[in-house]
């Protein structure tokens, strides 16, 4: 049976207006999250956690991400893109000042717990704007620039907090992560909110639960969304163990930080290609080759013994990862109806952000029991199931290759 996608009708003509309002946002946003990224694992070991602890201390980020992912699509239907942003940069402010104080392990995992719920109706918010404004022709694009520039954030972010560190200390990441995230909200609140796409004699679609997006769209959600979750698992986990290997190899926050900085510029490089990719050739172009190079990086990583080889896993890491980005919200926009959009999307959002919170929570309880080295061997072996899950049903659901294929397959 096929489907017919309602005709829509973009509010832009192209991608220069979002450079300002979406873009630059976007990398101001990363370069916080960067710059914390590396550091949250080297924090609790500092405030006396286990290896084991510290893994899932950076799970708790995800764990924030996936309880957020339940009212994200509520909220943001029902308050607008706009608000939803001012709201979730306020509480991500607030949990990056708990992390910033935090005198003990538990502390610090309140604020990454509070952090994650802020990023996932952030998330949520500039997903649902840019799926509402952009048409489909340039979705990939658009979708992998703002994953490009939030990368460039993500480049920049650990050199700046690298050069934060020296001067006061390892919670200088924080200390960058904090402005970014009040700059960041502060830019995108300006932002207006799109006109909705309500189909007549749906006027409580804004009524619509998650377990009834969840009934609806199940075939899709337990199919592709495997897929989704699988590859949130693979993406999330390098930042609990590179610092986690970098420790092990007896690297400082310092050298953890440029090290993720150059996997970074390698990961930015990638994105707007892939974006291309996937416009003009199909999703499934570009999200079976990225879980293949990332699960590839994992079976690498434990052969690396210093510096210099912990930094070309990272660059193969930056590989893979950067193939990948804007896929899932690619893959997302491409299949969300666009009468219940945001709630579709946060049932989406909700298979990637369930596999961001197991990844390193795996990590966590994992090194507990074996030598990391198992972890890692883990960790390839869900990239390549991964990589088959989108291999199969990204044809099924989003077989898109031109603006012209807009036919979904249900």
């Amino acid at each position: 049976m096929t489907e017919t996608l309602p005709k829509e009708q973009p509010a832009i003509a192209g991608l220069k207006p979002l450079v300002t309002t979406v873009f630059v946002p976007a990398a101001i946003f990363g370069i916080g999250q960067g710059a914390a990224a590396p550091i949250m694992a080297v924090t609790a070991r500092d405030l006396g956690a286990s290896v084991a602890v510290a893994g899932l201390i950076v799970a708790l980020g995800g764990l924030g991400a996936v309880l957020g992912d339940l009212p994200a699509g509520r909220i943001v239907s029902r308050f607008g893109e706009r608000r939803s942003i001012i709201g979730g940069s306020s509480l991500g402010a607030t949990g990056v000042v708990i992390c910033l104080l935090a005198q003990t392990p538990w502390m610090l995992g309140i604020g990454a717990l509070l952090t994650g719920l802020a990023n996932a109706v952030w998330g949520l918010a500039r997903q649902s704007y840019l799926a509402e404004t952009v048409p489909l022709g340039l979705r990939a694009r658009a979708m992998s620039s703002f994953a490009a520039m939030w990368r460039l954030g993500f480049f920049l972010g650990p050199l700046i907090g690298a050069g934060v560190i020296l001067l006061v200390g390892a919670r200088g990441g924080f200390l960058v992560q904090l402005v970014g995230v009040v700059l960041a909200g502060a830019l995108m609140a300006r932002v207006p909110d799109p006109p909705r796409k309500v189909q007549a004699g749906n006027s409580d679609h804004g009524h619509v639960t998650l377990p009834e997006i969840l009934r609806r769209h199940r075939a899709a959600l337990s199919t592709l969304g495997t897929g989704s979750l699988l590859m949130g698992a693979a993406r999330a986990s390098r930042e609990a163990v590179l610092p986690l290997w970098a420790l092990h190899l007896g690297l400082d926050a310092a050298q953890v930080s440029v090290i993720f900085g150059i996997g970074a510029a390698v990961d930015l490089l990638c994105s707007y290609p892939a974006g291309h990719i996937m416009d003009r050739y199909g999703r499934r172009l570009v999200a079976v080759p990225s879980l293949t190079v990332i699960g590839v990086s994992y079976l690498m990583l434990p052969f690396s013994t210093g510096a210099v080889g912990l930094t070309v896993v990272a660059v193969v890491m930056g590989i893979g990862n950067g193939l990948g980005n804007g896929v899932i919200m690619t893959l997302g926009a491409d299949i969300a109806p666009p009468e219940e959009r945001a709630e579709f999307l946060a049932a989406w959002r909700l298979t990637h952000d369930t596999g961001m919170f197991g990844g390193p929570l795996a990590i966590g309880l994992l090194a507990a029991v074996f030598p990391l080295g198992w972890a890692f061997a883990a960790l390839g072996a869900t990239s390549f199931a991964g990589a088959a899950m989108m291999f199969r049903f990204i044809p099924v659901y989003s077989p898109q290759v031109s603006p012209r294929s807009r036919v979904r397959k249900l």
